[in-house]
């Protein structure tokens, strides 16, 4: 066997063995979903269910309102997706392509507040959500993402450098305008980035725990995360039902990484090749 062969081999072997440690924690929720409580203590996380029980989804959905939490957290997480990606386009393009007083300033001082941690943050953001009398609201759970983040904005208006700027010129020697430009050729063209930023953002709006544990109070605008944290509370010994609601919990961010999977690779490659 040559050197290469046994190089790639090798490469090949570490990269089985990191996919297999990330992806071992999601197999063993899954798998935990499927045991006794008594099962879940007598045998080793790794061990397959057996026999199978699906008790632990129906007492999940009979004791516990986790329709309601995940609908809460839809709404939340697919409006601060699409405000995200329209407000993160708008600055992205105004960064990119237009030239004012201070631009490439205001972007890196915009940028910087990435090294800010969220916990500095939020007190703030209470007291002001709490003044405008919007505290358990899905206002309160929205707003403070919805208009977009620095991350965002920079993942797109990077990509948005990489498109030739002759295709603007041409546009507006044909009478185009900036909207026109932006809506019919930058906009179609940056699909994939676009599509990479709304995964990104739909995954950080699902999980997030930290300001909606804050932020409200009622099971009216409890989302899964919160829920989730109450139910370790509430069966704190039944880490099977814990475990299945992480398992439930799972499932739309699963689909919506198989669902825009295609397009995240392309604006690696894309970005990659530039």
């Amino acid at each position: 066997m040559s050197s290469t062969a046994v190089r790639r081999t090798l490469l090949y072997l570490a990269l089985l063995a990191g996919a297999l440690v990330s992806v071992a924690p999601y197999l063993m929720t899954l798998n935990a979903s499927f045991k006794t409580t008594q099962g879940m203590f007598s045998t080793q996380a790794w061990t397959p269910a057996h026999p199978a029980t699906f008790s632990n989804f129906s007492s999940l959905w009979s004791k516990y309102d986790m329709s309601g939490f995940m609908v809460h957290t839809l709404i939340v997480s697919v409006a601060i997706t699409i405000g995200q990606v329209v407000f993160c386009s708008l600055s992205a393009y105004a960064f990119a392509r237009m030239e004012f007083p201070g631009r490439d300033l205001l972007f890196w001082g915009f940028v910087a507040t990435m090294m800010v941690p969220q916990i500095v943050t939020l007190v703030p953001l209470f007291f002001i959500m709490s003044k405008l009398e919007l505290a358990d609201t899905y206002r309160a759970l929205i707003l403070p993402y919805v208009f977009g983040t620095p991350y965002g904005i920079f993942l797109v208006r990077q990509y948005f450098r990489t498109i030739p700027p002759d295709l603007e010129a041409a546009a507006r020697i044909d009478g185009a305008g900036t909207w026109t430009i932006l809506w019919r050729i930058i906009l179609p063209l940056s699909r994939p980035i676009l599509a990479t930023l709304a995964t990104v953002t739909f995954v950080n709006s699902w999980n997030n725990l930290l300001w909606p544990l804050m932020i409200t109070s009622s099971e009216r605008t409890t989302v899964i995360t919160v829920g989730i944290s109450a139910l370790q509370g509430q069966f704190a010994s039944q880490f099977n039902i814990v475990l299945t609601a992480a398992a439930v919990a799972l499932v739309p961010l699963i689909a919506v990484f198989l669902l825009f999977q295609r397009h995240i690779v392309r604006s690696i490659a894309l970005t990659g090749l530039k």
